[in-house]
């Protein structure tokens, strides 16, 4: 049985990222014919953009803008200048957002994570992912299909009926969250049924601890688990390693500062930041909200690849104190106002019955006047009074956290 899905994926890292950066031009001309990217890019020149440096001059695009800019401006919010018609499939979720679906084989780029998790040409796939207006069980079913799987639109619920066509079809893998595969597995057991042709999992949309991947494979499954969106399909899967989750194929996967379009030092957790090289819906500089963290090295699978730990959180730890909203881009602002400052983390308390905010800054140089200069632009920025305390360098967790809200 083959390891890999083709050669890309362990080919030298230095040619994969100059592939990538190679075509990212032509992504970006294309992009500037629709008019929310031509207004978002004015003023850069997108020849040359052409490596990392010089895409995170470009600002970020959140993903919590989207059902805003797609009200304004229905369906796509202007992000795209292809017609609706010219899509295979138009789905919407919660938002709510709409999105299209390329008319090409495996347009949510699944199949490798599929094929990493071992499925094969001739399996048979039961995807509990849903069917119905979201692209979910479309993201799993094409990429299936894509390897030559036979797929069951199962969708999610309906245990029993489940639990039929498990006996009927007797399905090699499942797709769809942890949580359902354990109630599938738990009802089966409790009524007598045959689950045991279900050898492998893939597993998304819900945290999958240790515990639960253990109990799996006790029951002779080997469950791996994938981060996607339904913006972009696969960003990054599980492998045979079991060590963090590789990156996909034409993908740029960059890790920032949360509140900020800036690179964090390498290994310190911060934002998810995707560039798609998707000419027919292309994203630049998407931040979906959610923290991670690169890993050194490469994977012992032989996959190049850059890896992720997975999910670590969520980077939007917009809190509201004294009925009023602060959030990491308030907090990056005075880093931006205080160049000598370093890493930056609000502390959020209940004292004495009301809210009290506690800056931490990393400072090489401590003074009671730069203190009180950042305390002025912390009142100015936020609108609230809060204390400032400068630390040394290096002495804040890494872990991607901005604002630390400790009120319970």
């Amino acid at each position: 049985m083959a390891d890999h899905y083709d050669d890309l994926e362990t080919r030298d890292p230095a040619l994969r990222e100059a592939a990538l950066f190679e075509r990212l031009p032509d992504i970006l001309r294309g992009a500037l014919t629709a008019p929310a990217y031509a207004a978002r890019l004015k003023g850069i020149d997108v020849e040359s953009i052409r490596d990392r440096k010089a895409l995170a001059g470009i600002p970020v695009l959140r993903k919590a803008e989207l059902a805003a800019l797609q009200k304004a401006s229905l369906p796509f919010g202007g992000l795209v200048a292809e017609a609706p018609g010219s899509f295979s499939r138009l789905f919407t979720s919660p938002g709510p957002i709409f999105e299209p679906e390329a008319a090409r084989p495996d347009p949510w780029r699944a199949a490798r994570g599929l094929f990493a998790a071992g499925l094969r040409a001739g399996d048979i796939v039961l995807n509990t992912f849903s069917y119905h207006l979201t692209p979910g069980g479309f993201i799993m079913d094409s990429g299936a299909r894509a390897l030559g799987c036979a797929v069951i639109p199962a969708g999610p619920g309906n245990t029993e009926q489940q639990l039929d066509l498990i006996e009927a079809y007797r399905p090699d893998a499942y797709c769809g969250t942890p949580d359902f595969l354990k109630i599938l597995l738990d009802a089966g057991a409790e009524s007598g049924r045959d689950t045991s042709s279900i050898k492998r999992a893939l597993v998304s949309g819900a945290a999958f601890p240790k515990s639960l991947q253990e109990a799996f494979f006790e029951k002779g499954i080997d469950a791996y688990q994938a981060y996607a969106t339904a913006d972009l399909g696969f960003i990054a899967y599980e492998t045979s390693a079991r060590e963090g989750l590789v990156v996909n194929e034409d993908l740029i996967v960059e890790i920032v500062r949360p509140g900020t379009g800036d690179p964090v030092a390498e290994g310190e957790a911060g934002e998810i930041v995707v560039t798609s090289l998707d000419p027919c819906h292309p994203f630049i500089r998407l931040a979906l909200g959610d923290l991670t963290a690169e890993l050194p090295g490469r994977s012992p699978c032989g996959r190049t690849n850059a890896r992720i730990k997975g999910w670590m959180g969520r980077a939007d730890q917009a809190a509201k104190v004294k009925g009023m909203f602060v959030r990491p881009e308030q907090v990056a602002e005075i880093g931006r106002r205080h160049p000598e400052l370093g890493r930056l983390r609000l502390l959020i308390e209940r004292q004495h019955e009301t809210d009290v905010m506690t800056l931490a800054a990393e400072c090489e140089a401590a003074s009671r006047i730069l203190a009180e200069a950042v305390e002025n632009t912390l009142r100015s920025v936020t609108k609230l009074k809060g204390i400032v305390m400068l630390v040394a360098p290096g002495s804040l967790p890494a872990d991607g956290k901005v604002i630390a809200d400790e009120r319970g």
